[in-house]
């Protein structure tokens, strides 16, 4: 008896063992997933949202492609509304210099000078003076009055064109006459530019409206451009042992400079298209002249002053052949500029050496 409950003993020892043993072999159950959290559980409830992108793809690629839609729209009107000039002048309506109506004679030359020996002496008076407004609202003016003076250079932006052609024929043409006309003839006659009899109307006069009209435009994105620059520039220029005007000459303009140049742009394209402002106080001469005292004419006031004078169909096309080359001259101008910004910037951020 106690031999048999030995062995039930032993047996059952085995047992226990061998159950620990194919229990401890065999790999353990994985635990299940954790239930999702709600806000998973929302996410996944509304889908995976390709649809949606796909739409605000699609609708993003049509506004950017409408831009060449419109630019092709406007090339096309011009191009089909002009054809009784381009068939009757070609080329040569690019070239003319006779502007006749009466005789059925036109030639835009002397439009294309007017528009740019005003929009490029606008620059030439502008942006040196925005250049001085960025610069002393950035670097120098003290902090209560830079607020003010930066929304007084602003709202200059504001002004309608009309308003500063009124006041551009009560106020500056007087001061065109007298002083400034004899003070320019006296100091700088000597160069050709200022002969003539001086009515007050005429080149000069336009190109200081225009240069007024686009300070405010250069002035503010070149103050942003230059409020943009890390601070560290400053500091890193100032610790080598510079100046202030180095400075802002080697840390801040150098490093602002692309900005710079794509705000001259947009002043310069400003420039080639204003209309009231130039017509009412360039004078409406279709002649190429060296004086700056005698009156002419821009393609855009050109239109603005006869299109409603404009009896026949060959009057209108050529006025019409106008719009194309005002359009045809701020593409050349504008490529220019790009090519002008990639020579100043050859591709490569700006750096301080």
């Amino acid at each position: 008896m106690t031999a048999n409950n030995a062995v039930n003993s032993t047996n059952e020892i085995s047992q226990r063992t061998l159950t620990n043993f194919v229990a401890a072999a065999e790999p353990a159950t994985a635990p299940g997933p954790p239930a999702p959290s709600p806000i998973r559980q929302f996410l996944n409830g509304r889908g995976s949202g390709k649809l949606a992108d796909s739409a605000f793809a699609g609708v993003m690629a049509v506004c950017a492609l409408s831009i060449f839609a419109i630019v092709v729209c406007i090339a096309t009107i011009l191009v089909l509304r002009s054809h009784l000039t381009i068939v009757k002048f070609g080329w040569g309506f690019f070239k003319g210099q006779n502007w006749d109506p009466v005789s059925g004679d036109f030639g835009a030359m002397p439009f294309i000078f007017g528009t740019l020996a005003t929009s490029f002496l606008a620059l030439a008076m502008a942006v040196p003076l925005a250049l001085g407004v960025a610069i002393f609202l950035t670097e120098l003016c003290p902090q209560p009055l830079r607020a003010p003076i930066s929304f007084l250079t602003e709202l200059l932006a504001a002004i309608p064109s009309v308003v500063y052609g009124l006041w551009a024929v009560f106020v500056l043409v007087p001061l065109v006459q007298d002083p400034i006309g004899p003070f320019l003839v006296k100091y700088l006659g000597w160069t050709g530019l200022f002969g003539g009899a001086n009515f007050g109307v005429g080149l000069l006069t336009a190109s200081i409206i225009l240069a007024i009209m686009i300070l405010p435009i250069i002035s503010s994105l070149t103050r942003d451009m230059m409020t943009a620059v890390p601070n560290n520039q400053r500091e890193a220029v100032l610790a080598l042992g510079a100046t202030r005007w180095e400075m802002i000459r080697i840390g801040v303009l150098r490093n602002a400079r692309i900005g710079i140049v794509g705000a001259v742009i947009l002043g310069l394209g400003r420039a080639l298209g204003e209309t009231m402002a130039v017509a009412m106080t360039i004078g409406n001469h279709a002649v190429i002249t060296h004086s700056l005292f005698a009156p002419g004419n821009t393609l855009a006031s050109a239109i603005a002053n006869e299109f409603s004078e404009a009896t026949d169909d060959l009057y209108l096309s050529a006025l019409i052949e106008i719009g194309l080359a005002l359009f045809l001259v701020t593409i050349v101008v504008n490529a220019i500029a790009r090519l002008l910004v990639w020579a100043v910037t050859r591709g490569a951020p700006g750096r301080v050496n």
